[in-house]
């Protein structure tokens, strides 16, 4: 009888642990970045996985879906909406195209360092942007990570103030504010999604687009471009964002353990992307590319010629709270 008894016991643990893994929640996390280490957006990920799954024990199961999978920007946006994508890190111009207020991060020549904008990002502005993109949209926001501080690169011509980008065509992400950016400084603009960018920029169908050091490695890039400007004119963002309806569906100490779990990705997030905007012309210079440097008065020709058109436009899309909010948040931060 004992070889039976061992037998029933081992096979009542195998259902108890199918019946385990048939009520875990499943939830689908979608990221932009290659499935490497290197990549901060899949590192984080991945932090992310292990952590909530053993501080849930197993009751929700983290699938990651790296490298544009699940598709591009709009249809993860819409996928977070629906309920269909329980979970994203996504840039800020598909976030913009679906809640207009996220695109006055757009604000060129803004902050001074990460620093500063984490500060302002993680205090009262950017609590008040999460609330209110939840309200608007059902997908609540856990804050931001760097998707790098942005800098032109073009494969014609060396670019260090805005007169060199006369005659350049520049891709941009898929949200109106960043045409304006780039057309107030000389430059056209064409909109193309971020899966489709290599290509078009191995096929000249633009000369040069703006990204962080770890987009410009991550997805090669270098490989297509020659030049590196680094003006550093936008503090890019990648935003943690989740389904309401899936987080509504957790319990109270799932709803815990997916929030303590973020800050931790975010953490990991953060300081690779920083660490590789800091080391921009060793990283950039060792792929080949020709970085060229902007002077603070260079950097101020910058600002003067694009901040006040970019303001305009914003102002003019969505009015002129989420502006001054900005604003104030940046003054407060500098008069500490």
């Amino acid at each position: 009888m004992k070889p039976m008894s061992q037998l029933m016991m081992a096979t009542a643990a195998i259902a108890l642990t199918a019946a385990g893994a048939a009520s875990a929640k499943e939830l689908k996390y979608a990221h932009f970045q290659a499935a490497d280490l290197s990549s901060p957006k899949h590192a984080a990920a991945l932090a992310f996985e292990a952590c909530v799954e053993g501080k849930t024990s197993g009751s929700i199961d983290v699938q990651i879906f790296p490298a544009s999978q699940l598709g591009g920007g709009s249809e993860i946006m819409e996928g977070l909406q629906l309920g269909t994508v329980q979970m994203a890190a996504i840039h800020d111009g598909p976030i913009s195209a679906v809640y207009k207020p996220f695109s006055v991060l757009a604000m060129p020549y803004l902050f001074d360092d990460q620093a500063m904008a984490w500060s302002v990002m993680d205090g009262e502005f950017g609590d008040a942007l999460n609330a209110d993109l939840l309200a608007k949209t059902g997908i609540r926001s856990f804050g931001v990570a760097d998707n790098g501080v942005r800098n032109f690169t073009n494969n014609v011509k060396p670019v260090a103030e805005p007169a060199d980008m006369e005659g350049l065509k520049m891709r941009v992400m898929t949200a109106p504010v960043w045409v304006t950016l780039v057309e107030s400084l000389g430059a056209s603009a064409t909109p193309v999604p971020w899966p489709e960018l290599p290509g078009a920029l191995q096929q000249g169908v633009v000369d040069g687009q703006e990204n962080g050091v770890t987009n410009i490695v991550n997805a090669s890039l270098y490989q297509h471009q020659k030049y590196v400007s680094l003006d550093g004119h936008v503090f890019s963002w990648h935003a943690y964002l989740m389904s309401d309806m899936f987080y509504q569906s957790l319990t109270a100490d799932e709803q815990t353990a997916v929030s303590q779990c973020v800050e931790i990705s975010k953490t990991i997030h953060r300081g690779m992307t920083a660490a590789q905007d800091a080391n921009a012309t060793a990283i950039l210079s060792e792929k080949g590319m020709e970085v060229v440097p902007v002077s603070p008065e260079q950097k101020a020709m910058f600002r003067e010629a694009a901040q006040p058109a970019v303001r305009e436009y914003i102002v003019g899309e969505i009015g002129a709270e989420w502006p001054d909010r900005l604003d104030a948040a940046v003054a407060a931060y500098k008069a500490q």
